[in-house]
């Protein structure tokens, strides 16, 4: 028996509906905070933005700190699946640690990498700032285990790990505040770069 058209969503439908709603939320709010400031930004200018209003974020989000909450653990969770997917790939630590930077530098050029890069501790609710620092040791360590992996089998030519990490990390991160999405380089190309560069440092001579 043929089944007819519904005119009603399903369950599925309505439930992907709701989440590219949200997500068209945090990357508006994400954006402004970047551009504005977290201070400067208000949540009517950010429903403005949607043309939505002001309950309808408190809807799909919550509250101005949730919503930063949110736009930050969005972009720590990407780098924690690179970390992830890293991991997993064939070769020498030191093949796997440069795809994980590769990855890490080209999020941090992203709207919600930035966002990671550009909020402070202390903008945040003691609730929401505990939950933030703990989401950045995950992504410290996940980098830190690369390293020590790539020490292990010879291909990372460096006894300090940790050093190595906050090297790192302090470079990949500036991008977050100079490079400009449509410039003369990609974020891809900006962070391919960075890589090679950086990687000549503790590559084996």
């Amino acid at each position: 028996m043929n089944t007819l058209d519904s005119p009603f969503r399903s369950q599925k439908q309505r439930l992907d509906d709701r989440e590219a709603k949200r997500q068209a939320v945090l990357r508006a709010a994400t954006q402004m905070f970047n551009e504005r400031g977290f201070h400067a930004t208000s949540l009517e200018d950010v429903a403005a933005s949607l043309d939505i209003s002001k309950p309808t974020i408190y809807h799909y989000l919550g509250n101005k700190d949730q919503v930063l909450l949110e736009c930050v653990s969005f972009g720590l969770e990407q780098l924690q699946e690179a970390a992830e997917t890293a991991r997993k790939q064939p070769g020498t630590g030191i093949d796997r640690l440069r795809s994980f930077l590769q990855r890490y530098a080209e999020i941090n050029m992203d709207d919600f990498g930035r966002c990671v890069i550009r909020t402070g501790d202390e903008t945040l609710s003691p609730d929401s700032r505990r939950r933030f620092r703990s989401l950045k040791r995950k992504i410290d360590k996940a980098m830190r285990e690369l390293i020590e992996e790539g020490i292990a089998d010879g291909s990372i030519a460096c006894t300090d790990a940790k050093l190595l990490a906050f090297t790192l990390a302090g470079a990949l991160n500036w991008p977050a505040r100079w490079h400009e999405a449509g410039g003369k380089q990609s974020a891809k190309e900006v962070a391919r770069h960075m890589v090679d560069v950086l990687t000549q440092g503790f590559a084996p001579r």
